[in-house]
């Protein structure tokens, strides 16, 4: 994968560092490679290392993933769906109140105004 990660770090977290790998998914590969939860990256003998590296080069991960997310709500926004409007508001989408709290809906939904600073 291109990723060198220190020889103490827990195997579950430096799965969890991929984008698109969450908890559920890292606990599931290490089920597959009979690694212990608790294992640190140091202890993994290296055929175990190089065949959770080919599973992880077959997964949709990082900016594959990214695009993926991008391209749905880009596919909400243009077929006007309710989701797809709020995006473009930069609203929360999720069904939130939105009488006091939405920065953080605000910072991460941002509208697309065609400048240099596009987000979507």
């Amino acid at each position: 994968m291109g990723v060198n990660f220190h020889e103490k770090k827990l195997v579950k977290k430096a799965l969890e560092t991929f984008y698109g790998l969450g908890p559920e998914a890292s606990a599931r590969l290490m089920a597959k490679y009979t690694i212990y939860p608790q294992a640190r990256i140091g202890t993994i003998p290296p055929k175990t290392i190089t065949s959770l590296t080919a599973e992880l080069s077959t997964m949709t991960l990082e900016n594959d993933a990214r695009r993926i997310v991008q391209d749905n709500i880009k596919r909400l926004r243009d077929m006007g769906a309710y989701r797809g409007r709020r995006h473009a508001m930069g609203l929360p989408v999720r069904g939130q109140q939105t009488r006091n709290q939405i920065a953080t809906a605000r910072k991460l939904n941002k509208l697309e105004r065609g400048g240099f600073n596009s987000k979507i």
